[in-house]
């Protein structure tokens, strides 16, 4: 199931690729940003392997990772063959990679890195590149949503100023909501939940804003 984002509630087949271009201090999947971790698939086989999963109830599949976008090429081949919904969740740094799957994805979850979560060295060229990739979302009609992970410590002005860069450099962002997502375990924020409502009214003044935490943690499902 779902625990994040838009998509939230919804019954998806989750295929997380490993690998990562970047190394955020708040990753739940470590495992992920090891290249060599999991199996090697073929398109057919990891289509045999949803198919067993699919369920009455299955909304979508979820390319996860890791970054799935440094095996775009792989998910290009993959969705072309098997016409399946699907949702990308990425870091959205990749603007080239995101390119290759235009027309091909339904649902795009795209993660904006704050400079707190120590990503990459360089932070600015990195928003860069998530902001050209939403960019690219809009123009190819990708219903898709920004999420951002915050802690008790994120400066409310910080999340405000990117939600003002969004607005003012994409006239069309109003079409994508911008996910607060509070860092797991919620315990961090015990006496500290008023943050939260001081960054969704500070970064609504520029984008819709949905504050939401991680459910599938809170129900214990995988």
């Amino acid at each position: 199931m779902q625990g994040e984002g838009k998509l939230i509630g919804r019954r998806q087949v989750f295929v997380r690729f490993s690998g990562c271009n970047l190394n955020c201090n708040y990753c739940d999947t470590p495992l992920s940003r090891d290249s060599d971790y999991g199996d090697e698939l073929d398109i057919d086989t990891l289509y045999k392997k949803v198919e067993e999963l699919i369920t009455p109830d299955f909304h979508s599949i979820s390319l996860t990772g890791g970054e799935p976008l440094l095996h775009a090429d792989f998910i290009k081949n993959f969705l072309e063959e098997y016409n399946l919904p699907s949702l990308l969740e990425t870091n959205g740094s990749l603007p080239d990679e995101i390119e290759k799957l235009a027309g091909l994805v339904d649902y795009v979850s795209l993660d904006i890195k704050l400079p707190e979560h120590k990503a990459v060295s360089n932070w600015d060229d990195l928003i860069n590149c998530e902001i050209e990739s939403i960019k690219i979302l809009i123009e190819e009609g990708i219903n898709t949503y920004c999420k951002l992970v915050v802690q008790p410590s994120t400066q409310t002005d910080t999340v405000s100023a990117i939600a003002a860069r969004i607005k003012d450099e994409i006239p069309e962002s109003s079409k994508i909501p911008l996910v607060v997502q509070p860092a797991s375990p919620l315990d961090f924020w015990a006496g500290k939940t008023h943050k939260l409502l001081e960054i969704s009214e500070q970064a609504g003044e520029h984008l819709e804003i949905l504050t939401i935490p991680q459910v599938h943690k809170l129900l214990k499902l995988r």
